[in-house]
């Protein structure tokens, strides 16, 4: 059975200190064993206070972004070869913020993509639609794109090594919501597309939900039958919140 991935995307929030308060309170809410795979992104700059607080626990961290490039004339980047001196084990690739408002085209996450799995790490690639997309019908052509550039090429022998997380862009501040039977219609897609290109291994690959997700709507979301997890964003900011859909995401798998 496909172990649950729930990540923490704390994007432009916490300072180090706020980071160190959040993670032990995470640590005492977590068990020794948790169920479910827990993992925290936070800024760049909290990366190295991280790593110090989870280090010897079984909570990982990862990045949000960083370049492919080991260096070079890229003023205000980090480069993968710098967040992973951190310890990072996870990146995020190819988010839709960084999509619409970083310019991040579906070349440059092929790119990262490859990077991180050539380092040895876990690419948590995103994957999704924009509302205008979705009423037009476009919004499998537009992930399927965005699939097939992002992973060309890859060979992947390992489905733990790929972890995806599907983004309705379009229920994402526009006051349109998502329902479980959309996130369950695209990762049933996305399935199937994965089995198709990675074969049968490709089938146990972990698909992420990303659209907003909180602890009232956790398990209607993480109990669908191709659903493992969650990208969270903004209920990641409290310990709490992110740890109650943690357990939504166990109690989801349970008849």
């Amino acid at each position: 059975m496909r172990r649950p991935v729930v990540v923490a995307n704390w994007k432009m929030h916490k300072s180090v200190q706020d980071a160190e308060r959040f993670l032990r309170r995470l640590l005492e809410l977590a068990p020794q064993r948790p169920q479910v795979e827990l993992v925290v992104c936070p800024s760049a700059t909290a990366l190295q206070a991280v790593g110090r607080v989870l280090a010897g626990t079984k909570i990982a961290w990862g990045a949000q972004s960083a370049r492919p490039e080991p260096e070079g004339a890229f003023t205000g980047e980090v480069s993968l070869t710098q967040v992973i001196e951190h310890g990072v084990t996870h990146m995020i690739c190819g988010h839709s913020e960084r999509r619409a408002l970083f310019g991040e085209d579906n070349r440059l996450i092929a790119r990262k993509v490859e990077a991180t799995l050539s380092a040895g790490l876990v690419p948590i690639l995103c994957v999704g639609e924009t509302l205008d997309q979705r009423r037009h019908g476009e919004a499998w052509s537009m992930v399927e794109e965005q699939l097939v550039v992002a992973l060309h090429g890859v060979e992947l022998e390992d489905p733990s090594r790929l972890v995806l997380a599907y983004e309705p862009v379009w229920a994402i501040g526009t006051g349109v919501a998502a329902q479980p039977d959309d996130a369950q219609d695209m990762a049933a897609r996305l399935r199937r597309w994965l089995g198709e290109r990675f074969g049968a291994g490709g089938g146990e690959v972990r698909i992420q939900y990303g659209g907003s997700v909180k602890p009232e709507n956790a398990r209607a979301f993480l109990g669908l039958a191709d659903v493992d997890g969650a990208l969270v964003g903004g209920a990641s900011l409290d310990p709490d919140s992110f740890w109650k859909i943690a357990q939504g995401a166990v109690a989801g798998r349970q008849p």
